[in-house]
């Protein structure tokens, strides 16, 4: 089992041990704030069991069917993971409501003595719990660069702060008896939820239609890019996307008309590897293309170091064909 596994299994486990928890206590105490975070640790259970199947499958190699890998089952991952937040927000808003008005109309709103000490406790522990396995879990995603342990994280993130947002609420109940509190934290643990439900649908979703990489991340391959731009006339026609933890790159090289193959292969192997050094995990795929210019005119072919007036390029020494046949002989 690999770390990203086992860590995602350490949010499965977690997930059901809060999730049985405060529904149990939610249903004992009759505070709909308990029991809203109760239908939200159940969301990121089932987000948990998801994230878990989806590191699994990423991790496969590319196969006959598959044959830029599995990598994007992570952002599938995570835009379902969005799609069950928003659902859930929308149950606690709803039950949320309609305790407002029980409350407004004298027909509930009672929070036992016992399930209030018993929610207390419950919520400084989720909080504490989420607290070291969210840490844990977006630590390895940054490591992995893996969308779906990311999204886990997010989940369990937003439940500290909802936690401890109930917690407060409870809080105030106790002191005040100001059962009205209860629904009304219900309502703002809901808005938290949906706020972090748009984020992470926002980055989990971009991949699936191959939106561009970040401006950082293109900056960086522009850079080095640059490194060798006196081996190459320019480049065009930069594509960029990302499948889960890989990127994918591709564009096209225009080199000197008649620069043996051999070092065009070289020179895009090189610069292959340099982008790799600078951004883990990147497939790069170069189309290599001449430039425009005559035989006549190339200063590679006729063995001289000055500039090309067509395509601007100028070879250094070691590219000239005369001393390429020079080393051959």
């Amino acid at each position: 089992m690999n770390e990203k596994t086992k860590v995602a299994t350490l949010s499965v486990v977690s997930n059901i041990i809060l999730t049985l928890s405060k529904v149990v206590i939610g249903f004992l105490s009759g505070s709909v704030s308990i029991l809203s975070e109760g239908i939200h640790s159940g969301i990121d259970l089932i987000a948990a069991i998801i994230a878990l199947f989806a590191v699994k499958e990423s991790g496969k190699p590319a196969d006959s069917c598959h044959a830029y890998g599995h990598g994007k089952i992570e952002n599938v991952s995570g835009t379902i993971e969005a799609a069950l937040i928003f659902v859930a927000a929308l149950m606690i808003i709803v039950e949320a409501i309609q305790k407002i008005r029980e409350i407004l109309s004298g027909s509930g709103g009672h929070v036992s003595d016992l399930g209030l000490g018993l929610g207390l406790l419950i919520m400084a522990v989720s909080a504490v719990m989420n607290f070291i396995v969210s840490t844990r879990l977006m630590k390895v995603a940054i490591k992995t660069d893996s969308v779906a342990l990311e999204a886990d994280a997010l989940h369990l993130r937003t439940d500290i702060y909802t936690s401890l947002g109930v917690l407060f609420g409870l809080l105030i109940i106790k002191f005040t008896g100001w059962i009205i509190i209860d629904p009304v934290i219900a309502l703002g643990v809901a808005f938290m939820i949906i706020r972090a439900a748009i984020d992470l649908s926002k980055k989990a979703f971009a991949p699936l239609v191959d939106v561009s990489l970040p401006d950082e991340e293109r900056r960086i391959i522009a850079e080095v890019l640059q490194l060798y731009e006196e081996e190459f006339v320019e480049f065009h026609k930069l594509r960029t996307r990302k499948a889960g933890a890989e990127r994918h790159v591709d564009l096209h090289l225009v080199v000197a008309k008649f620069t043996p193959v051999v070092d065009v292969h070289e020179l895009c192997d090189r610069i292959e590897q340099e982008i790799n050094e600078k951004l883990s995990i990147t497939y790069v795929l170069i189309h290599a293309e001449p430039c425009s210019t005559r035989e006549e005119e190339c200063p590679v072919e006729n063995g001289v170091t000055s500039t090309c007036q067509r395509c601007g390029y100028r070879p250094r020494r070691s590219n000239l064909r005369s001393e390429v046949r020079d080393k051959e002989r």
